[in-house]
């Protein structure tokens, strides 16, 4: 029997479960393509990077009636195949490298000014370190650093531009009212953020 394309029906699940069952139906396979249904646009996008995130080709994103149709190929690869999964999909840290976790925009659960303070100041120590961090995850309060208007916003784009992979939990961002100012770096999702971290090693905020 030839393979033909599957619909998934992740309307009405919050994130990450739409991530994670796109992950599972890709690693079943079994079709020519893979349509994910969505009513949500934290789940649209970050069911899109995932794709993009493990090599899949996102062949269109349409939206109607409230419901994004988001149709799904393995780039480059036979019908029904599937790419490796995230944790194949790159290399392992480098040694000596690792990722710096932040949750909260200042360091510490005393004076705010003093934990803002203090943040700004490890940040800047980090564009100065001889061996920099592979990535620096933000997510809750954490992702106010990258935004418009943040005093950290200079020192991560100096380790962005040095090649520090500066990633934002988009759920934060939507939650906080601040998916568009995001000034450094991309917007991650749950998912791809609990594959870097268990990846290891990671320092955390």
């Amino acid at each position: 029997m030839s393979e033909s394309p599957r619909t998934l029906d992740a309307r009405g699940l919050a994130c990450p479960e739409p991530v994670i069952l796109t992950r599972k139906a890709l690693a079943e396979g079994g079709f020519t393509s893979l349509e994910v249904l969505v009513d949500d646009t934290a789940a649209r996008e970050n069911v899109v990077r995932f794709a993009t995130y493990v090599k899949c080709a996102v062949e269109s994103v349409a939206e109607a009636g409230g419901v994004t149709r988001i149709l799904i190929r393995p780039a480059g690869a036979p019908a029904g195949a599937v790419l490796p999964a995230p944790e194949a999909a790159g290399p392992a840290p480098s040694a000596g490298q690792v990722t710096v976790f932040i949750a909260a925009a200042g360091i510490g659960d005393g004076d705010a000014q003093l934990g803002a303070l203090l943040m700004r100041g490890f940040l800047y120590t980090l564009t100065e370190a001889e061996v920099p961090p592979r990535r620096i995850i933000l997510m809750n309060g954490g992702v106010r650093l990258a935004v418009e208007g943040s005093e950290s916003l200079v020192n991560l784009r100096r380790l962005a531009a040095a090649g520090v992979e500066v990633l934002a939990c988009g759920t934060c961002l939507e939650f906080l009212g601040l998916k568009d100012a995001l000034a450094v770096g991309r917007v991650s999702n749950m998912y791809e953020i609990a594959d870097l971290l268990l990846q290891g090693p990671t320092l955390k905020l």
